[in-house]
C-alpha cells in the first residue's frame, strides 16, 4: 500500500566487501577494457590505491545488498509493476578493491503522475569507506505504476 508516510525512513545499514573479481567481471558486463579495472599495478600506476571500481560500480553493491526492494517490500507493492526510472552517482572518494563500504538508504520522497497511475519512490544512499570516509552518495528513483 502506498504510504507516503515513509519519507525521511533510513534503513538499517549494509556493509560489503569490494573483492577484486567483483570489479573485473562487473567491468567485463559494462564492455570496460581499461586495465586499471584488471590489473592492480596499473592502477596503482594510475595513481589509485588498488584496482577502482568502474563508476556505476556501486549500484550493484546496493543491488546485492537488496537495498532496492526494502521500500517496496515497505508497501506491498509486487515489482513486477515496477521499473528502474533513474540513477544518479556523486562522488566524494574513489572505491577500490579492498574497500569495505557501508550504505545506509533513505526514502527522500514519493510522489504520483497521471493521477496516480505512475507513483515515484525517490531514494539516496549515503556510502562510506571502511576509514568512514564518505566515498559516494546514490540517488534512485522507481516508478511504480498502476493502483
Amino acid at each position: 500500500m502506498w504510504n507516503t508516510d515513509l519519507i525521511g525512513k533510513s534503513y538499517p545499514p549494509f556493509t560489503a566487501e569490494v573483492e577484486k573479481g567483483r570489479i573485473a567481471f562487473f567491468a567485463r558486463a559494462i564492455g570496460e577494457d581499461a586495465e586499471i579495472y584488471f590489473d592492480e599495478a596499473a592502477a596503482k600506476q594510475a595513481g589509485y590505491r588498488s584496482i577502482p571500481a568502474p563508476l556505476t560500480f556501486p549500484y550493484s553493491i546496493a543491488m546485492d545488498a537488496r537495498q532496492s526492494f526494502l521500500p517496496l517490500d515497505d508497501m506491498a507493492i509486487d515489482i513486477t509493476r515496477c521499473v528502474h526510472g533513474e540513477q544518479a552517482f556523486a562522488y566524494h572518494g574513489d572505491i577500490c578493491a579492498g574497500d569495505i563500504i557501508t550504505g545506509v538508504q533513505t526514502i527522500t520522497d514519493m510522489y504520483e503522475k497521471k493521477g496516480g497511475a505512475l507513483k515515484f519512490i525517490v531514494t539516496e544512499i549515503q556510502l562510506r569507506n571502511q576509514d568512514d570516509v564518505h566515498v559516494c552518495d546514490l540517488r534512485t528513483v522507481v516508478v511504480v505504476r498502476g493502483g
